[in-house]
């Protein structure tokens, strides 16, 4: 498909097609909330409801003797989330909701970093075909299969976990508390007295206060969902790039070397791959739970 040819994409019609996502309409911004990846939201869902099946269904059919080996697994895993969320929340009874969303967080993001193994063409070449049937142009059915490489979706995540820390401070702290600590921290606090002075240096330093505050709620959701878009984006990218030395296999001794760097390219690529989609669950689950624990936190 990313040969040179009168029929055949170039590289660069071949890249830009496998990274145009199939939604409702193109975005006139930067942001544009108005924008909907069907493709996204579809993986998104389905990969959560084959997440929670098989959670279920291994929590259906758990025993107490020798387990099996999905059994053993789920439960290393459990084990594991749990084991992390008592060094981080040393509230009991908050690590008891925490624990269970950091294990769905992280078996849910692992799902759909795993997309990312796939053949870049198979799914795209399938759904050209059912658009195909449809009447219309091949050419025009656009489809990406990662979710997380797509900013909406890893930034979707980390507003959510921002919305769980802000109802952690006020669930911990009380609302007149974190008011309170939104004013006060990180700089300090001005004693008020009869002088006007105190009263200005109240004020000023209470909205320096505020600002950082604020802004640190803001840096740590873009940095917790960029840095999942960035890796599982560069992740899709790259085995774009090793797909185009498949599409350049020719019957000459170029041709043939081609096809063969693709395929230990490939294979190399997909290896490694393996523990970077582990490893930016792992990381996203992380943060969760210790952006979770700084609400609990007082200053």
């Amino acid at each position: 498909m990313a040969a040179e040819s009168h029929d055949a994409p170039s590289a660069g019609q071949y890249i830009v097609h496998h990274l145009t996502h199939w939604g409702n309409t193109e975005a006139t911004g930067l942001i544009d909330f108005s924008v909907v990846h069907w493709d996204s939201v579809l993986y998104s869902v389905l990969l959560g409801a084959l997440g929670c099946w098989v959670m279920w269904l291994v929590a259906r059919k758990v025993t107490s003797g020798v387990p099996g080996r999905l059994q053993a697994a789920v439960e290393f895993l459990v084990e594991m989330v749990d084991r992390e969320a008592k060094g981080i929340i040393h509230n009991e009874r908050s690590r008891r909701l925490v624990a269970p969303m950091a294990l769905t967080v992280f078996v849910w993001v692992t799902l759909l970093n795993t997309m990312d193994l796939l053949p870049v063409d198979l799914l795209p070449a399938i759904w050209q075909e059912l658009y195909k049937l449809t009447g219309h142009d091949p050419a025009h059915a656009y489809m990406r299969v990662v979710p997380t490489a797509d900013i909406s979706v890893s930034m979707g995540l980390s507003i959510a976990v921002l919305l769980a820390c802000l109802i952690y401070n006020v669930k911990i702290k009380g609302l007149g508390g974190w008011a309170h600590e939104l004013i006060v921290a990180p700089f300090g606090n001005v004693k008020l007295t009869a002088n006007p002075l105190s009263w200005l240096a109240f004020i000023a330093l209470a909205t320096a206060n505020f600002a950082m505050q604020w802004l640190e709620f803001i840096s740590k959701t873009i940095s917790h969902g960029m840095r999942l878009y960035g890796n599982m984006y560069a992740g899709e990218l790259i085995f774009l790039l090793i797909a185009l030395l498949g599409g350049a296999f020719t019957l000459s001794l170029s041709g043939v070397l081609l096809a063969l760097a693709h395929i230990v390219a490939g294979t190399g690529w997909a290896i490694f791959h393996i523990l970077i989609i582990i490893l930016q669950a792992y990381v996203f689950m992380m943060l969760t739970m210790v952006y979770i624990g700084q609400a609990h936190d007082k200053h």
